[in-house]
């Protein structure tokens, strides 16, 4: 998950090369290159090339994408929803992908490398990955993308109440998904009828992706890992629930870090399903412990001088998240 590009960007740095003019016979290769896009997209290319306008790039990048996927998923690209997935929402491959890259090339007048494109797995992604190279800014931290498999194998909270399908963890935030299926155990009951999820799951949800963070994020000290088994629920503030959420919808869970200074974790975070708000929580705190060092080597003959102390039997866990968080 990477920074999205600004709505309105400030003009190109200067400092770079000066672009060459745009001459009549660049306008007529421009406009034969993008002849089956749209004049909406035609227009913000041309205006791009004779000022380097770069707030023109989104309109560009979105007319350039509609261009190659399939008519009944562009309505989806128009919504402008910036976390969009390339391959499954939309179904860009990789060789499409290129196809992409190279008009976009062509028409901003601007070079790649394949290595850079690895990490471009969503709309948002692209935004953020042309903007910087237009403007000649070092490109951001790849987010670091965990699918179900991955999830389920380091979370301590498993199945059936887990509520992240898939998620994306940068340095200070972390974003997730999460598909109401209507077969949720929780939702026989609530309501007779009438399914909808209940409130305290999407704080659930969220307190999760939260843990996730925890467990695969950068904390700022590489020799520390965060305990899984050391990680709990103390307190929410400010939820407020603004739309219901049914069977068929796709939450879409952002976390990002507030405060953290062990043992606790702060973090602000927010669903949404499309473009619209579910829920809003100001903050999520959690505590945390970083998990013991590897013991040191013993050696044959320290054991035979030194032999180890009876251990007891351990004391059981606290409860997981998910039972703490509904206490």
């Amino acid at each position: 998950m990477t920074d999205l590009v600004p709505n309105r960007a400030p003009a190109l740095n200067r400092q770079e090369a000066t672009p060459k003019p745009f001459t009549p016979e660049d306008e007529i290769a421009l406009r034969d290159s993008l002849k089956r896009c749209s004049p909406a997209t035609l227009e913000a290319a041309l205006q791009f090339r004779r000022t380097q306008d770069a707030t023109q790039l989104p309109a560009i990048l979105i007319g350039v994408i509609e261009r190659f996927v399939e008519s009944d998923l562009r309505p989806k690209l128009r919504g402008g929803e910036d976390d969009l997935r390339l391959m499954e929402d939309l179904g860009v491959d990789s060789l499409t992908m290129m196809e992409i890259v190279m008009l976009v090339e062509e028409t901003l007048q601007m070079q790649t490398n394949n290595e850079e494109l690895r990490n471009l797995r969503t709309v948002g992604d692209v935004k953020t990955f042309i903007d910087c190279k237009v403007r000649g800014l070092p490109l951001p931290k790849p987010a670091k993308f965990i699918p179900i498999e991955q999830i389920a194998s380091v979370m301590p909270i498993q199945p059936p109440f887990l509520f992240v399908n898939e998620a994306q963890v940068s340095t200070q935030s972390a974003e997730g998904k999460y598909k109401l299926t209507g077969q949720e155990f929780f939702l026989q009951g609530h309501f007779k009828n009438n399914p909808v999820l209940p409130a305290s799951i999407m704080l659930e949800a969220l307190g999760q992706l939260a843990v996730l963070f925890l467990i695969e994020g950068s904390l700022g000290d590489a020799d520390k890992k965060v305990d899984p088994t050391k990680i709990f629920f103390t307190s929410c503030e400010g939820v407020r629930c603004h739309r219901m959420c049914r069977p068929g919808d796709v939450l879409t869970l952002s976390i990002k870090s507030k405060r953290m200074k062990a043992p606790f974790a702060t973090f602000e975070g927010s669903i949404r399903v499309g473009q619209e708000k579910a829920a809003v929580v100001e903050e999520i705190t959690l505590t945390f412990a970083y998990a013991e060092s590897i013991a040191e080597t013993v050696h044959p003959v320290d054991v035979i001088a030194h032999p180890p102390a009876l251990k007891l039997a351990p004391e059981p866990t606290a409860p997981p998240l998910a039972a703490a968080i509904r206490a």
